[in-house]
């Protein structure tokens, strides 16, 4: 491989790549993201490729690991793309590829494995499986029936057929689950940087920023905040040395849209930030990524050596002149960290706590330099934007919110995982078109949406766009977009406690309204749901939580709050049940459960009795027991040990 030196140079290696991949018989994409290897795809795609380098009729490609693994040799009869030992095809030789991609999204359904040119999309695969796979479908174009998705007796057989792809609109996440996601080729084949010569060779860093702001581009990592225009604050600064900076540190409960980008696309990213420092004159850029995301790192790290390989990172990009430099830095693992000022200074060594302002990070950011700093999502939107226009744009999603928005759906519904929608679509279309409903039947109750920086909407919000605005008004945010749906047995007081504690926990301490202002709500929730709650305390929850609002030092403190005041303002029945009749209506609380027994089921066998740990249960024997609710500890093991079902909570 030489490296790029002009834009002709990287139009010949895009249609050799597609050449390449078009040149394949067919694809095994296995799905290699967190979710899905932790299920166990690493060993599927391990079997895959032992099945395929062992068949004299087919010649495999894949990655130089799998080359050396014990009992596979491929370079007798076949080649090792990516190895040193790496043999020539014969003409007469068909190519089968074996692939490690990205999140496919449909995490509920993991282990995931896509065939291609078929479509076909297998569920829940296991190693044993993969026999069968090869046989029936790699080498006569047949589906394996049974792994494939069914849903109200229809069995799909295309991954684009699947209710919870086919209502979809993935733009960002196009890639993830269709390439390889350690293979800059397979990027190169589908347009992979070709935004970057466009505006090497044909704009200039204003007319960048003028599509970027014509596009009306928002921010995807929290408020929302129009990232044109951050753009054009950096590039009128009189300073020269600029940088740019990408948040991927995704600190928000249930959240993995950043990830699943990093890990199952990353040049896009890298090539939106590139095009973001050329617009603004900037040289040098970091990625900030939590530690947490071990997987992410790897593929960033390979897609930027790549990137180098090929000279499209470095020096004189493609013969532009342009030059750009990208490093990596680990994070701790502190959700202020998502902060921009927090983040900026955990890069410098700092200890990672947000400052005063102004001067703001376009400002004096990154070294007291200026510094554009935007989220994964959002750099891996400019691309497109670059190339297809502003005007595409804007016919994608709400005036206000064009284009489409990532999510991360998690909780009581049927088809958890990572969705990509257009700006507007209502929590309806998501929770029952794509998400397939409520687990078990249950009746929806709630959905916290932004995290512990969000906010709660219920069952009359249902229709409500998800778009910036729209949610604003309703006490809400998108945030990075992690969707928690909850169901009719979901205690919303514990919900609002769950998420303060978190709060509490990763508060830097800098400001004393979210420093004090949370530990002291936390206490009160934590009196509410173990039935010490008095309606004074209530009252200054309210206050507490509108004062940590509106005094905080930074945005997180600022929204610190949200998750309580929106529970409270909603579910306040449900506050003052736990508070005036030391009630949990889900049973929820332990500390206000109440175990009855129920005369007419009781046969008096006097298991629970023998199982209760305090002696809080007696009776006679055939006679029905009853529990003294003075001596019980709720622990709930009477109602487990009951084989009558007669022990229920009041």
């Amino acid at each position: 491989m030489s490296k790029l030196v002009s834009k002709e140079a990287l139009d010949q290696i895009c249609e050799i790549s597609k050449q390449e991949i078009s040149a394949q018989k067919c694809r095994i994409l296995i799905c290699a993201g967190t979710g899905c290897l932790a299920g166990g795809s690493r060993e599927i795609y391990e079997k895959m490729c032992e099945l395929v380098a062992a068949d004299g009729k087919a010649e495999v490609e894949f990655g130089p690991e799998i080359a050396h693994l014990p009992g596979v040799d491929i370079h007798k009869d076949g080649a090792c793309s990516g190895c040193s030992g790496e043999k020539a095809a014969d003409a007469d030789r068909e190519v089968v590829g074996v692939k490690k991609s990205g999140c496919h999204g449909f995490c509920e359904m993991g282990p995931l494995v896509r065939i291609e040119p078929y479509n076909y999309l297998y569920i829940k695969v296991k190693p044993e499986d993969c026999e069968e796979i090869y046989q029936t479908t790699i080498l006569n174009g047949e589906p394996v029936e049974r792994l494939l998705y069914e849903m109200d007796g229809v069995k799909y057989k295309a991954q684009e057929e699947i209710p919870f792809y086919a209502k979809q609109t993935r733009l960002v996440l196009k890639n993830c689950g269709h390439i390889d996601a350690e293979n800059i080729k397979e990027v190169f084949a589908n347009n992979g940087y070709q935004a970057l010569k466009k505006v090497l060779f044909e704009m200039s860093p204003q007319e960048v920023i003028d599509e970027i702001l014509e596009s009306n581009l928002r921010g995807r990592g929290g408020g929302g905040f129009q990232a044109g225009y951050k753009w054009k604050q950096v590039a009128r600064q009189k300073e020269t040395i600029r940088y740019v900076v990408c948040n991927g540190d995704e600190g928000d409960p249930g959240a993995f849209m950043d990830r699943s980008i990093m890990e199952g696309d990353p040049h896009k990213m890298i090539e939106g930030m590139l095009i973001a420092g050329y617009a603004v004159g900037a040289q040098e850029g970091y990625i900030y990524v939590r530690a947490e995301y071990p997987l992410a790192i790897s593929r960033l790290k390979i897609a930027i050596a790549q990137a180098e390989e090929y000279g499209l990172l470095g020096e004189d990009i493609l013969g532009s002149g342009y030059s750009f430099k990208l490093h990596i830095n680990r994070g701790a693992g502190a959700f202020v960290c998502g902060e921009g000022s927090a983040l900026t200074a955990s890069i410098e060594g700092e200890r990672g706590m947000p400052r005063t302002k102004p001067p703001r990070t376009v400002e004096q950011g990154l070294f007291g330099k200026p510094t554009v700093l935007n989220n994964v999502e959002t750099y891996a939107n400019v691309p497109m934007i670059i190339l297809n226009g502003a005007k595409w744009y804007h016919g994608i999603g709400t005036e206000t919110s064009p284009g489409t928005k990532a999510f991360a759906v998690t909780g009581s519904i049927n088809n958890t995982g990572l969705i990509e929608v257009p700006m507007g679509t209502t929590l309806r279309e998501i929770v029952y078109e794509i998400g397939g409903g409520i687990k078990n039947g249950k009746e929806f109750k709630a959905v916290q949406i932004g995290g512990p920086s969000g906010g709660c909407l219920i069952a009359t919000d249902l229709d409500v766009p998800l778009d910036f605005d729209s949610l604003k008004k309703k006490g809400a945010m998108i945030g990075s977009g992690g969707l928690v749906i909850m169901d009719e047995d979901t205690c919303m007081v514990e919900v609002a406690r769950f998420f303060m504690n978190f709060t509490q926990n990763e508060s830097c301490g800098k400001c004393v309204p979210c420093r004090e202002g949370t530990k002291r709500m936390l206490e009160i929730l934590e009196d509410i749901v173990a039935g010490r709650g008095t309606m004074e305390q209530l009252d200054l929850l309210q206050e507490l939580g509108e004062t940590i609002t509106d005094m905080s030092l930074c945005g997180l403190g600022k929204s610190a709050a949200l998750p309580v005041l929106s529970t409270l303002r909603v579910f306040r029945d449900e506050y003052e049940e736990h508070v005036l009749q030391k009630k949990c209506r889900t049973g929820t609380c332990q500390a206000l459960r109440t175990y009855v027994i129920d005369p007419d089921l009781c046969k008096g066998c006097s298991k629970c009795a023998r199982n209760c740990p305090v002696g809080a249960i007696s009776g006679e024997i055939k006679q029905p027991f009853v529990i003294d609710q003075s001596k019980c500890i709720k622990c709930g093991a009477c109602e487990g040990n009951c084989f009558f079902k007669a022990i229920k909570l009041q």
